[in-house]
This record gives structure tokens, C-alpha cells and sequence, in this order.
């Protein structure tokens, strides 16, 4: 997306901006504390425009701090919650152990099918599916296979239903969901998440399947291939049963 490309601060200074516009406007018809709902709504949204979580909190945080540290409004104390809780929304606790919010780049699986080739139908996940960038480079690579994501946080999931109506995605934890029905598992995780990943691979998928990783690559493990995506990223390609790295 071009907001995605827009430079540091500018995706903070517009979403302040138009919290701010959305707050003044609406405080002539409605009570302050909807007015604070909203605008905070808008600033949450646009929170998924920074590259990482300190920008994201900063992008969700810039208007209700601006706010009280003004004083522009007149609002009871539990009024201040309400930020907090949409953040909690988007961003769940066990998310920020998870990966931060980064899309995967619209062509970097596009040499995927080539190197782990699925039958017409084949079940592929995408675990932690954020707002669908990783299952639509998934669609580029398997135009035929069914595609599915799982995501944890519910206002994450509808925003990701909605931008890719073509797959199947649910609230679930990509944890503890059961990953045995799919040919490929795609991750774009943090590094110290992938042994997990691995491990979890390793016990539910099906010999022959494939688990494929962006950028980070599970520890002490073969791979079965590397792709080189635009931009210098390397995809990890990893097939059923692993081959571990011997010491």
C-alpha cells in the first residue's frame, strides 16, 4: 500500500491530524467522551501504518497524550481507559511476544511454487496473517490452492477478512490451532519464535509438507531451499520431516 511507503513521521503527523480534526468536529454533536472514542478509534487504526511496535504505540498514543497533556476537554477519569483498551484490541498481550505488524512484500514468494510445488486444492495457512499482505503474495505464488489465516486480534482479523474475501481467515491462536490439515505453513515471525515453529511443524504436519519463513530461519535446521525475494529478503524453505543440523 503507498501509506505503507510514506516516510517516518509523516503516517504519526496525519494520524494525529485527523484524530484532532475528527475530535473538534464531533464534540459540537456528540458527548466528549464519543468524540474521544472515536477520534481514538481512527488513531488506533492508523497504527498499523508504522514499521514498528514503538511507532505503532506512538501513532495509537499521539492524540489521547496530546489531549491530556492540553487539558482541551473535559472528561471523567475512567474516560482514559478507553485508549488503552483498543490498543489491547488490535494489539492482545501475547501478540507482542509474537511477530510486530510487518506485511510481507507483494512479490517476495512469487518463485515459491517453483521450489515446493503443491497439488490443485492444497490446504496452505498463513499463521499470524495480520492484515493479509503475507496471503495475498500466498494467492501470486498458488492461485489454486485454498488459503486460509489465522490471527489473534479480532479488529486485525475483520481488516484482513475484508481486504482478502477469497480465503478463509479466523481469530485463533496460530499457537495452539491445529496445523495438521495443510500442505504449507507460511511464518513471518521474530527470529527466537521460529524453534518454536519448527518444533510445532515437526509434530503436526504431514510428511512432504512444507513450512516456509520470511526472512528468519529456524535454528540448527537444514533447509530444504532459499529464495532470494525483492528487496534482499531470503525466504527459508523447510520440508516435512526436518533435517537437523548435525553437531
Amino acid at each position: 500500500m503507498a501509506a505503507l511507503r510514506m516516510l517516518w513521521p509523516l503516517p504519526a503527523l496525519m494520524a494525529w491530524a485527523c484524530a484532532w480534526l475528527i475530535f473538534v468536529t464531533l464534540q459540537r454533536a456528540v458527548p466528549p467522551v464519543a468524540a474521544l472514542l472515536a477520534a481514538c478509534l481512527l488513531g488506533t487504526a492508523a497504527s498499523v501504518l508504522g514499521g514498528s511496535w514503538w511507532r505503532r504505540g506512538l501513532i495509537a498514543a499521539g492524540f489521547p497524550l496530546s489531549l491530556a497533556l492540553l487539558g482541551a476537554a473535559s472528561l471523567p477519569t475512567w474516560a482514559w481507559l478507553v485508549p488503552l483498551s483498543l490498543l489491547l484490541l488490535v494489539y492482545p498481550l501475547n501478540a507482542w511476544r509474537d511477530a510486530p505488524l510487518f506485511p510481507t512484500p507483494r512479490h517476495a514468494l512469487q518463485s515459491l511454487a517453483v521450489q515446493a510445488p503443491l497439488p490443485l486444492g492444497a490446504r496452505v495457512l498463513d499463521a499470524g496473517c495480520g492484515l493479509g499482505d503475507g496471503l495475498k503474495a500466498l494467492r501470486h505464488a498458488y492461485p489454486a490452492a485454498q488459503l486460509e489465516g489465522l490471527e489473534w486480534s479480532w479488529p486485525l482479523r475483520l481488516l484482513c477478512a475484508a481486504r482478502c474475501p477469497w480465503a478463509q481467515v479466523r481469530r485463533a491462536d496460530m499457537w495452539k490451532a491445529d496445523w495438521s490439515p495443510y500442505r504449507l505453513v507460511y511464518l513471518f515471525q521474530r527470529p527466537e519464535s521460529m524453534a518454536r515453529a519448527a518444533a510445532k511443524a515437526q509434530a503436526e504436519l504431514a510428511p512432504g509438507a512444507w513450512l516456509v519463513s520470511l526472512e528468519f530461519a529456524v535454528p540448527g535446521v537444514l533447509p530444504c531451499a532459499q529464495l532470494r525475494a525483492p528487496g534482499g529478503r531470503v525466504v527459508w524453505l523447510y520440508r516435512m520431516p526436518l533435517t537437523h543440523v548435525e553437531s
